[in-house]
C-alpha cells in the first residue's frame, strides 16, 4: 500500500532540545497528516514555529490527565509522538493513549549512538520490546535480512550542538516563566539552576578539555592494566527509572569496594564521566573519597567526558549501570558488568558474576551472538542521523517518516519481511 498520512493526526509532546520535532512535523504534513504540539513552557514554544498548531498547557500536573484525554477527543488524535517515555507527563500520556489504541511513537538517543537514534513504538529503554526478545528470536527474524554491518563509530557527531540547543532551551524556559507558572521540570533542579549549569559547562569546556587530556595521557602511558567504569548522568531516565540505585554514590561505592576486594593489586580503575556531566553531582570528589576509604587511591583515575573509544581500546573490562555505551564495550568483545535494565542485558553478553569476581576474572561475551543482536538493531530501531545537527536531522528525515507512517512497527516489519531498505552509513571525520 502507498504510504500516506491522510486521515492521521499526530500530537507531539516534549522532544529533544532544538528544532527536530518541528522539522519532523513539517515532513509529516507533506505526507498528508495533521500535526499538533502541546507545549509546557516557553522553550517548547520557541522551537515550534507554527503558532496555529501549538497548544499551550498552563495547568498543574493534576490537571494534565484530563486535559490530555480531552485533547485526544477534540483533535481526533491517531498518533502520539514524544521523546523519552518516563518523564511524568509522558508516562501518564502513554498510559492514556494505549488504553485508546493510539499509536505511540517514542524517540530516544541511539542504542548504538552516536550516529544513530532510536525509534520505537510503545516504549524505549527498559520499556522497549527488546527487553522480551531473545537472541534466538532475533536470529529468526534476520533470516529475511541481508546487510553489511558498518563499523561502530568512535565519537559523537554533534556534541557542541547538543549543548548549545540545551542552553538555549533553558534560557527560553527561564525567561518566559510567567507564561507557564505551573510548569515543573521533570528533574530535581529548577530551570534557573539547569540554565546556570549549562552556562558553567560551556564556560569551562576549555579547562575541562585540558584536564581530560592530562588524565588520559597518564592512563595511556601508565603501562598498567585497567578496568573502565562508564558513568551516566544521575538524573538520566535510564539511571533514575531502570536501575537498582537511588543515588550515584550507591553505585560508586559498590564498584570501588568490589575493585578493592577482587582486582589484582597491580590493576587500576578508571572512571569516565558522561560527556554531558554538568557538575550537579560532585562525582570526582566522591570517587576519590571512596578510593581513599578503600585503600586504592593510588590506583583510581577520573576522566571528565571526552571520547570513549581510546579508553576502551586498552581496557581489560568495563562496568556500567545501564549506559548505551555498553554497546561499544560488547562490540570490542570486552567483558561487561551491567547492573540496571538495558536492552543489551542478555545472558549471552553481560556477566552475571558478583562484582568482586568480575574484577578478579571476568567472563567474556558471546561475540557471534552480539553481532547478530547488533545486526537486528540496525535493521529495526536504529536510524542513521541525529537530533542536534542539521546534517543529522536531514539523514533522519530520509527514513524515519516512512517508518512512522508504516502499518507495522520496526520489529514486526522485519519479522514479516517488510522492513524498509536501510541506508549505508557514511562516517565523515
Amino acid at each position: 500500500m502507498r504510504l500516506s498520512g491522510q486521515g492521521r493526526t499526530f500530537l507531539f509532546l516534549q522532544g529533544p532540545h532544538g528544532p527536530w520535532f518541528a522539522r519532523l512535523a513539517a515532513m509529516l504534513r507533506r505526507s498528508g497528516a495533521t500535526c499538533w504540539r502541546v507545549g509546557f513552557n516557553r522553550g517548547d514554544r520557541a522551537f515550534w514555529p507554527d503558532g496555529r498548531s501549538y497548544i499551550p498547557f498552563r495547568g498543574t500536573a493534576q490537571d494534565w490527565p484530563a486535559t490530555f484525554a480531552a485533547l485526544l477527543d477534540e483533535k481526533s488524535v491517531t498518533d502520539l509522538v514524544l521523546y523519552g517515555d518516563t518523564r511524568p507527563i509522558h508516562a501518564r500520556a502513554v498510559e492514556i493513549a494505549r488504553a485508546r489504541n493510539i499509536i505511540v511513537h517514542v524517540f530516544e538517543e541511539g542504542y548504538l549512538r552516536p550516529y544513530w537514534i532510536t525509534y520505537e513504538r510503545g516504549g524505549a529503554n527498559g520499556h522497549s520490546r527488546l527487553m522480551d526478545l531473545t537472541v534466538a528470536d532475533m536470529r529468526r527474524a534476520l533470516e529475511k535480512a541481508d546487510m553489511d554491518l558498518p563499523d561502530a563509530p568512535a565519537r559523537w557527531g554533534d556534541m557542541r550542538q547538543h549543548v548549545f540547543w540545551g542552553a538555549l532551551y533553558h534560557w527560553f524556559v527561564m525567561t518566559g516563566f510567567w507564561d507557564y507558572r505551573n510548569f515543573r521540570p521533570h528533574r530535581a533542579l529548577t530551570v534557573r539552576q539547569e540554565f546556570r549549569l549549562y552556562l558553567k559547562r560551556l564556560a569551562l569546556m576549555p579547562f575541562h578539555a585540558l584536564e581530560r587530556r592530562l588524565a588520559t595521557w597518564r592512563i595511556r602511558f601508565g603501562g598498567f592494566p585497567y578496568h573502565l567504569v562508564i558513568l551516566q548522568l544521575a538524573h538520566d531516565a535510564s539511571f533514575r527509572d531502570h536501575s537498582p540505585f537511588t543515588t550515584m554514590t550507591e553505585f560508586l561505592t559498590l564498584v570501588t569496594e568490589g575493585f578493592a576486594k577482587g582486582a589484582a593489586p597491580h590493576h587500576h580503575l578508571v572512571f569516565k564521566a558522561h560527556p554531558l556531566e554538568d557538575g550537579r553531582v560532585a562525582m570526582k570528589r566522591e570517587i576519590y573519597r571512596l578510593a581513599r576509604e578503600h585503600g586504592v587511591a593510588e590506583r583510581v583515575h577520573f576522566v571528565r567526558g571526552g571520547k570513549l573509544a581510546g579508553l576502551l581500546n586498552q581496557a581489560r573490562s568495563a562496568v556500567t549501570v545501564n549506559s548505551t555505551a555498553g554497546q561499544q564495550v560488547l562490540w570490542r568483545s570486552l567483558p561487561l558488568k551491567a547492573f540496571g535494565r538495558a536492552v543489551y542485558s542478555k545472558p549471552e553478553f553481560v556477566s552475571p558474576q558478583p562484582i568482586e569476581q568480575f574484577f578478579a576474572q571476568a567472563t567474556r561475551p558471546d561475540t557471534r551472538a552480539y553481532r547478530d543482536y547488533r545486526h537486528y538493531l540496525l535493521e529495526t530501531s536504529q536510524v542513521p542521523g541525529g537530533f542536534y545537527s542539521s546534517r543529522g536531522r536531514r539523514e533522519l528525515l530520509r527514513q524515519v517518516v516512512d517508518m512512522m507512517l508504516s502499518a507495522q512497527d520496526p520489529y514486526d516489519a522485519l519479522e514479516s519481511g517488510n522492513a524498509a531498505p536501510r541506508q549505508q552509513l557514511r562516517v565523515v571525520n
